[in-house]
């Protein structure tokens, strides 16, 4: 106990003083094993969860280091019932053990009410095929639903079940004219003592580069899931770039290419089309003998996916996000299904490492007008939020914006495509939306990248996995209710370093007293979580 920025509560809440001197170094590991919750100015509110605990816990962190983090920086003392709790639930992963004999799987335990317990759950029980020594024989196909029950039981149970090497291929990394960052070696190594996983690194710290490492390391088939096909464009230009892999070596499957290679590249989107009720490209899962198969972006994995990944279990399988947190609340099925948490780098670490580049974040309220506030007012809540978010007041703000930072390399980024028209027509500045074809896209995306044009205004299109290194003020118009996913991927447009050593700056333009403003508390909370400031500020000081 000291006096720390701290104070735990008895509820497992984490009181974390911001203005403390020590408030930054206390957020950096809370955040290993805690929640934020709430982060209005002075206090935040963390919880510590016991999905948080088992991901620590398979991260590498043990009761020991938590608790002795708590006391460090703690102002009181820690309540003898969560001392307890973290004790008892960080015991509670890996009691049961999924494993293989010579005849199939199997769920063992060191604990016979541990197995009682378990046997008894009916969910369970149709996956099991008998009682064996210390154990349960497992149904050949249970292994991923078998997880999901036992955490959903509160038995997060460790798989040592093994993986098949799938079919092998040869695969290097050239790094003559680049180095694998310390941070990225540590991550695919990490990965690989489990064999699968998420690795949670920010936007813009070359998690493509983990994904290389990885597959250098398995050298075998790789099947990569990606969100859209610039995307898997981005990926395959990358790593012909900096593997011994060709063009010959990698294909696409997407809505405009339907190849297979050793190293085949899909989208979400290819493998959750259904035709009559069916989803048709399902058989992509079994077209070659994958050795390693890579989410990105997986806190953005398709709820079907979820289903078809259950049956994937015996191939290794590599998360790769910025953050774990899902808006539908699926980041347990994460945890099961494509495995817990291995790494986890903090933004503020690797920044300060100079690896992305710093950011200053700013929410900017405008006031509605007179005739807009009416409409505001009589409208249904979900009329509000479009009212609020594609308010005309925003444009004489966003103009000022712009002049304030004149010649420099900026992203406008909106969420519905009548606003973004109207901004890209009234500014005379491209745009890109989901309706733009992918070549023009690539085009503009590349005329930006080189210095042709220096303004784009985008929808949510380039959100995901769309690298603009250059790119150093975001001005955000509109977004999908204040989403913590959607701050990591528009904030992660920012976050390269710049070759000037120059900072970023994110705005978001919210309007004043109505619920924009109020979804815009999830911005604060997620950007407040990573360490970074956050200021808000009155439209008349732009």
């Amino acid at each position: 106990m000291s006096n720390g920025p701290l104070i735990v509560q008895s509820d497992r809440t984490v009181l974390l003083e911001t203005g403390h001197e020590m408030a930054s170094a206390a957020r950096h590991e809370l955040g290993i094993f805690a929640e934020l919750e709430r982060a209005p100015e002075h206090v935040h509110t963390y919880r510590i969860t016991k999905l948080g605990l088992w991901n620590a816990r398979a991260a590498g962190h043990d009761a020991a280091f938590i608790l002795a983090s708590l006391k460090k920086w703690s102002k009181f003392e820690i309540p003898k019932l969560v001392e307890s709790e973290i004790q008892n639930t960080i015991d509670r992963f890996g009691k049961l053990q999924i494993g293989r004999d010579d005849q199939g799987l199997i769920l063992t335990s060191d604990s016979k009410a541990v197995l009682a317990e378990v046997g008894s759950n009916q969910k369970i029980g149709e996956l099991l095929e008998g009682p064996i020594e210390n154990g349960y024989r497992v149904r050949d196909w249970a292994r991923g639903a078998l997880k999901q029950q036992l955490l959903k039981l509160g038995w997060p149970a460790s798989d040592d079940a093994g993986y098949t090497p799938g079919a092998p291929y040869e695969i290097g990394l050239l790094q003559d004219t680049w180095k694998l960052r310390g941070y990225q070696r540590e991550a695919a190594d990490k990965f690989a003592l489990g064999g699968s996983g998420v690795v949670v690194l920010p936007c813009g710290a070359g998690k493509t580069m983990v994904g290389a490492a990885t597959m250098a390391d398995v050298k075998a088939n790789t099947l990569i899931l990606v969100t859209n096909t610039v995307a898997a464009r981005q990926w395959r230009d990358e790593l012909i770039e900096k593997t011994t892999l060709t063009e010959e070596d990698i294909a696409e499957y997407s809505g405009s290419s339907k190849e297979l290679a050793p190293v085949t590249i899909a989208t979400y989107q290819i493998l959750t089309t259904r035709r009559k009720g069916e989803f048709t490209h399902l058989a992509l899962l079994d077209a070659r003998d994958w050795g390693l198969i890579i989410y990105d972006e997986v806190h953005l994995l398709p709820a079907p996916i979820f289903k078809m990944t259950a049956d994937l279990q015996a191939r290794r399988r590599l998360g790769l996000t910025a953050t774990l947190v899902r808006e539908d609340g699926r980041e347990s099925d994460v945890f099961s299904l494509i495995g817990p948490k291995r790494f986890d780098a903090p933004w503020k670490d690797i920044e300060a490492q100079g690896y992305i580049a710093p950011a200053n974040c700013f929410e900017v309220r405008v006031s509605l007008p007179d005739d807009a506030r009416m409409d505001y007012a009589i409208a249904d809540q979900e009329s509000r939020f479009r009212i609020a978010a594609t308010a005309n007041a925003k444009l004489g703000i966003i103009k000022r914006i712009l002049k304030k930072h004149q010649g420099e390399p900026t992203l406008i980024i909106g969420q519905y495509l009548d606003q973004i028209s109207e901004v890209s027509e009234a500014l005379n500045i491209p745009k890109i939306t989901g309706e733009t074809p992918v070549d023009t896209r690539e085009e503009l995306f590349r005329s930006f990248r080189t210095g042709a044009i220096d303004t784009l205004v985008v929808s949510k299109v380039a959100n995901f996995s769309v690298d603009l290194p250059e790119a150093s003020v975001a001005i955000q118009i509109s977004g999908a209710f204040g989403s913590r996913q959607e701050e990591a991927q528009r904030l992660g447009r920012l976050l390269r370093p710049k070759k000037d050593g120059r900072s970023a700056a994110f705005y978001t333009i919210v309007a004043a007293d109505t619920v924009e403003q109020d979804f815009a508390q999830n911005r604060q909370r997620f950007l407040a979580e990573q360490g970074y400031s956050y200021e808000i500020i009155d439209a008349d000081t732009i």
